[in-house]
């Protein structure tokens, strides 16, 4: 009998999404290169819909049509090796599915690759982890249309699901499913970064405790700041460390790792000339950290400040408050992202469609995405984020609060390069008069760029060094 899906790769998200599809009642047959590694899972899971292929050969001519078979290896050189491999094996209107986080402009090129041979490639984002891939993640197919629609069925039943919505909607043509993936991620970035900083501000200026700092992050997940990730930085506060009497916190060194995905997020929006300096600063940060030896020898040697007692019930509001300002004000950075990347790839991105899907499985599900979503279903063509009224109110109410936190801790000598910059947008993107007159002035001096006025239409340039006219 045929089966309606195969699964290339079985590491962690592979074998997991394979057994999604098999509790759903997809019967899926399954691929390792290693074929142990195979026949491990099959025999660990028991699952009766799961069925062993040992070569791509069995595993193609063992298919229903059109064929769908979803790749879940690490992305570059390993996907290319695999789609050569399987495209003289494919017929015309089988469907292959890119679920890693593969680049997007390596999607674009390789739909297109596809597509010349009457072949459908899905690049398609999926966030949520290990337990998103196991229970209902959040996804983001692009690719063909008619593709997505043979895929629609099996993609809904298992997504996350939020208010019985399915966390899954067609993003766009070619890359654009892996770039909202990739955009997802940079907002993730941000939000850990900017969580981060809370965190270290309630530790130096409240002198909070570990359990303490546990119930603040409770309390927080009960109101706006509501998410996934407010959620586990409460339970990773309170968890004691097995091999000693400490946290386990406080025992972890300051050097975070990254997958790049946020660096692509960066590199991109400075290709299409779009600020999303809290994603960045949280880039950077991670960086920083890495160079830890260098940053001991400079705490021996710079000068520092003490840290002043705050009064704790004020810092826990006021900290609150600009944690929820700086996340929107993030999240407004990525959605404008999206949008110059529409405009610049002829994507006909769906915003509302794309936070609705934000909101289960996916590791920045929060609660006010929901908010993000009704902005853009009241207007579609939303310029940015923080122009819509509910928006705006919250900064109206929020924003006295991240001036405060930013400069208590600018003054205390604690890093807040997300807060801060959070901050540096909000004032430079409401300006009516930037400083950048002076920088393209500047520019015409020493390099004949030219200017344009406020007061006449034209372009000019002036000899600066000729102070008689």
């Amino acid at each position: 009998m045929l089966k309606n899906i195969a699964v290339v790769g079985m590491a962690v998200m592979g074998k997991n999404l394979a057994l999604n599809l098999a509790d759903h009642g997809y019967s899926v047959l399954v691929y390792n290169r290693t074929t142990e590694t195979t026949r491990q899972v099959i025999s660990e899971s028991k699952h009766p819909n799961l069925f062993l292929s040992e070569t791509l050969e069995d595993m193609v001519s063992r298919l229903e049509k059109p064929r769908k078979i979803l790749l879940m290896v690490k992305a570059g050189s390993a996907v290319d090796a695999l789609l050569n491999q399987l495209e003289s094996l494919l017929e015309k209107g089988d469907i292959v599915i890119d679920a890693g986080n593969s680049f997007y402009q390596d999607t674009i090129r390789r739909e297109a690759a596809y597509a010349s041979k009457s072949l459908n490639f899905v690049g398609m984002g999926v966030s949520g982890g290990e337990e998103g891939a196991r229970t209902g993640p959040a996804i983001m197919p692009g690719g063909s249309l008619e593709a997505y629609k043979a895929l629609k069925p099996l993609l809904e039943a298992i997504a996350a699901k939020v208010n019985h919505e399915p966390c899954v909607s067609y993003i766009g043509a070619n890359g654009a499913g892996h770039y909202v993936k990739m955009v997802h991620n940079g907002i993730e970035y941000g939000d850990m970064q900017l969580i981060a900083e809370s965190y270290s501000i309630l530790r130096s200026l409240g002198h909070f405790n570990n359990q303490s700092l546990s119930e603040i992050y409770s309390h927080y997940n009960q109101g706006d700041l509501n998410s996934y990730l407010i959620e586990i930085t409460a339970d990773i506060m309170k968890k004691k460390d097995d091999l000693s009497s400490a946290y386990l916190l406080d025992v972890i060194l300051d050097s975070a790792g990254q997958k790049g995905t946020g660096l692509w997020t960066s590199k991109d929006a400075l290709d299409l000339g779009v600020n999303v300096s809290v994603i960045t600063s949280a880039v950077n940060s991670r960086l920083i950290s890495a160079q830890r030896k260098t940053r001991i020898e400079a705490n021996q040697i710079l000068p520092k400040e003490n840290y002043p007692k705050i009064d704790a019930k004020e810092l826990i509001d006021q900290v609150e408050l600009a944690l929820y300002a700086a996340k929107i004000i993030s999240y407004a950075q990525g959605f404008d992202l999206m949008h110059q990347a529409a405009l610049a790839y002829k994507w006909d991105l769906d915003y509302k469609s794309i936070a609705k899907i934000f909101r289960g499985g996916c590791i920045i599900r929060a609660q006010f995405l929901n908010k993000i979503a009704l902005a853009y279903e009241n207007k579609s063509d939303l310029d940015n984020l923080l122009l819509d009224p509910f928006f705006t109110s919250v900064l109206e109410k929020a924003l006295n609060s991240l001036r405060t936190i930013v400069s208590m801790s600018v003054l205390s000598g604690i890093p807040i390069p997300a807060f801060s910059i959070a901050l540096a947008y909000y004032d430079a993107f409401r300006s009516i008069n930037l400083a950048t007159n002076l920088i393209q002035a500047q520019r015409d001096y020493f390099g004949a760029h030219t200017y344009e006025r406020t007061d006449r239409e034209g372009v000019f340039h002036t000899n600066w060094q000729d102070n008689e006219k």
